[in-house]
């Protein structure tokens, strides 16, 4: 379940904070996710602060090779609205206790926390998911499970937030988290006009599994269910099922369901439903149409139906979400 959004209402209000941890020997790739999302400068995209800062002193090492110099020290952590650690080193390796004090002070004074793939262990490790669910790579859960009994561990999905917490599965799914929380604050559009801009789907569900068997069409059935999938994508407001699109897939029951999940990590249903609501989300942002409309545009059959789910999904009711992104 997605938790109530930090949204921001317009674009002149001060860009909010958001502070990047590093730490020797960590991964170009991890660090540079955070940095994508939230440091770049995009028309039509609000700005946003970001600082990356260290406990291990200004130069950093890789392990690509090359060096960093890191300009702020955790003293940044005391005023950031956001808190990203982006990995960790070493899963069964101790993060300095200095900055899980600051991690403990930026919890108890409100910011937002986020491991990102072995950052779910720097998280853990300051106590701040004990009780709480939470997911990290799937090659490392045993060990996470070994080190953090107390944590709900949730192996198999994409990205898991509980309250300010916010834990990814590894690597591309850390941009996922970031583009999650990118939607949050300004809106579908925004989140997709920037994964646009990183050539990756605009949005995957948390609970999508982490793992999918084959993530790219393997052969000409494969594409041809792609296809399948981006006309269903134009058509939302058509009833659909399991069997009527794998009879339109020229597939039995048995092998469009394997094929769909390998395709996707998911379940028709599940598919369909965030699809539906992604529709929503664009719809309620950019244009005046009655919620009834939406409704029936995305193919949910009832203002009830959208509400309900909206509400489950987001925290918020329809009107609401309008209310925020388009102004009072």
């Amino acid at each position: 379940m997605i938790g109530p959004p930090f949204i921001r209402t317009g674009f002149a209000m001060s860009p909010p904070h958001v502070a990047v941890v590093a730490f020797d020997r960590i991964s170009p790739f991890h660090l540079s996710v955070p940095c994508l999302v939230f440091g770049e400068r995009r028309p039509g995209v609000p700005p946003y602060r970001l600082s990356v800062c260290s406990a291990e002193g200004p130069r950093l090492h890789t392990d690509a090779g090359f060096a960093l110099l890191v300009e702020h020290d955790l003293r940044v952590l005391e005023e950031a609205q956001t808190v990203i650690v982006p990995s960790w080193r070493d899963p069964l390796e101790p993060a300095p206790p200095a900055l899980l004090e600051a991690l403990r002070a930026a919890h108890a004074r409100g910011a937002r926390l986020v491991g990102l793939c072995l950052g779910a262990f720097v998280l853990a490790e300051a106590g701040l998911l004990e009780g709480r669910r939470a997911t990290t790579h799937w090659a490392c859960v045993q060990a996470f499970a070994t080190r953090f009994p107390g944590v709900q561990l949730d192996a198999d999905v994409l990205y898991v937030e509980d309250g300010p917490l916010l834990t990814s599965a590894g690597t591309v799914a850390g941009i996922d988290c970031c583009l999650h929380l990118l939607r949050q604050e300004c809106g579908a559009e925004v989140a997709n006009r920037v994964a646009r801009r990183l050539v990756v789907p605009p949005h995957r569900q948390g609970g999508q599994a982490q793992f999918i068997e084959q993530p790219l069409p393997a052969d000409t059935r494969d594409d041809r269910l792609a296809g399948l999938l981006d006309q269903v994508r134009g058509c939302l407001d058509q009833p659909h099922s399991l069997d009527s699109l794998a009879t339109r897939a020229l597939m039995s029951r048995r092998t469009f369901t394997r094929r769909f999940r390998r395709l996707t990590g998911g379940t028709v249903g599940a598919w369909l439903l965030a699809e539906r609501l992604a529709l929503s989300q664009r719809l309620l942002e950019r244009t005046d149409r009655s919620v009834e409309a939406i409704a029936a545009l995305a193919g949910f059959g009832s203002p009830v139906s959208l509400r309900q789910h909206f509400a489950r999904a987001f925290g918020v009711s329809p009107s609401a979400y309008r209310q925020t992104f388009q102004g009072s």
